[in-house]
């Protein structure tokens, strides 16, 4: 058929009828400026807090490992929380308020990671599904990297590891 010539509603039938496996199979977004509104970008401070509820459910697993009667370690959840949410819910954050979150957060990620040392020490990370154990690996990169760019006061860093859509990679 020429590239000129506009398919009729003719045309379209008689190809489904030759190929009835082809079907409308989702949207196709042809601008570049034209993204979905629910794909965000990740800061230092959203990838902590990501990684810090990462290791809470690591520690809950190890922990229901561990012998009745065993404490659980502290890992201050709703604290945690509660400093995040107090920064990123303001419209414009200081970089003073920013950082200081930056290092709270640091802290209680360091903590976790300690509580899973400790546990796994006793109890071993055998009950960490195939998943969580890449988790555990890839937050303690991240946690090293944003401990470094907090030291140094710096933003960049090569190799840098992020949290998209609920998956680690290299931003």
């Amino acid at each position: 058929m020429p590239k000129n010539v506009k398919k009729t509603e003719d045309d379209t039938e008689a190809e489904k009828e030759e190929n009835p496996e082809v079907e409308n199979s989702g949207k196709l977004l042809i601008d570049a400026t034209c993204v979905p509104g629910d794909i965000r970008y990740p800061t230092d401070l959203s990838i902590l807090n990501e990684s810090r509820e990462k290791l809470e459910t690591i520690i809950d697993v190890i922990h229901a490992e561990r012998p009745k009667g065993a404490t659980k370690p502290r890992t201050y959840r709703q604290r945690a929380r509660k400093d995040f949410l107090a920064v990123i819910k303001k419209r414009k954050a200081s970089k003073n308020k920013i950082r200081k979150a930056i290092r709270k957060q640091l802290g209680y990620i360091r903590r976790n990671l300690r509580h899973i040392e400790q546990l796994a020490a006793g109890v071993g990370l055998k009950s960490l599904s195939r998943k969580q154990y890449r988790n555990l690996l890839v937050i303690s990169e991240v946690f090293r990297q944003q401990a470094l760019m907090y030291e140094n006061k710096d933003h960049r860093m090569s190799g840098r590891i992020g949290i998209c859509q609920h998956r680690f990679r290299v931003l």
